[in-house]
């Protein structure tokens, strides 16, 4: 009997996946009759349902057929990784100051490379045109976009990010362990950089999901290791995560800098010029 069950169990579980890949297939599919092909909003909605769709949902708030997904490092620590949801218009990884939209350049920047240490892949081998489509289309899940000309004037310039020729010596890393100190970067990310500070496992992002501070000594940053990107962390900070954003806190570039070479010891990338 006990056999008999396990085996039904198993049909069910096998019938359900089917039924569930017929409802997307048929919903696809009357989609693409229903919208046609005619615009680059057709082609962008079809884009989204074919390669977004399952993770972020049918309404871009993240409710997709998955729901989270979890990571586990080296140190053995659990990652929860919850789908963006696009419905906000809140987003981490920009050229932006914190508060603001992102740049067209940004968002496609994000679906071209994806997210390292995420379940976010490269879209690089779609076409240009696709990706262009699909990020406006992603533009229609929030508010933001349509009043994005009521924002603030500084929400018009991107930070650059021009690297100093003497990022990563030694000088540079010393100067930058003590803003490092000064921040109280250890309290979230720990005195040694492995995300165990004291304030680690309190913090929440903006849903009230848990979430863990980076551990720089396990690999690469979700938008990428280079000085750049490290810089552009520190200074437009991490929307709709605990991470601040430095550059009224730390208003000086040259200190930010000085982090950002801390930052790279911390990932043994200290010799890193790219």
């Amino acid at each position: 009997m006990e056999r008999f069950l396990k085996k039904r169990n198993g049909v069910l579980v096998v019938l359900c996946l089917l039924l569930l890949s017929l409802v997307l297939v048929v919903t696809l599919q009357e989609t693409k009759n229903a919208h046609g092909m005619d615009n680059k909003a057709d082609l962008g909605k079809k884009v989204y349902e074919i390669r977004c769709l399952i993770c972020h949902g049918l309404k871009g708030d993240g409710k997709g057929l998955v729901e989270n997904m979890r990571r586990v490092e080296k140190s053995g620590r659990v990652m929860e990784i919850y789908p963006k949801d696009f419905s906000g218009g809140v987003f981490k990884f920009r050229t932006t100051r914190t508060g603001c939209l992102p740049t067209d350049e940004d968002l496609l920047r994000t679906i071209e490379d994806g997210i390292k240490r995420s379940f976010m892949p490269s879209h690089k081998d779609i076409p240009l045109e696709e990706r262009e489509a699909v990020k406006e289309h992603i533009k229609t899940f929030s508010e933001r976009w349509q009043e994005k000309e009521y924002e603030e004037e500084h929400c018009d310039e991107s930070i650059e990010a021009k690297k100093p020729e003497w990022v990563g010596t030694l000088a540079s890393i010393e100067k930058g362990k003590k803003q490092y100190e000064r921040m109280k970067c250890g309290e979230c990310h720990g005195d040694k950089g492995k995300g165990d500070g004291p304030k680690s496992v309190e913090l929440k992002d903006d849903k009230g999901n848990k979430i863990l501070p980076f551990d720089f000594t396990a690999g690469a940053l979700k938008r990428g290791s280079s000085p750049e990107n490290i810089y552009l962390t520190f200074s437009t900070g991490l929307d709709g995560s605990p991470m601040p954003s430095y550059e009224e806190t730390l208003p000086e570039e040259e200190n930010r800098w000085h982090l950002v070479s801390y930052t790279l010891a911390l990932m043994k990338l200290k010799g890193r010029h790219n």
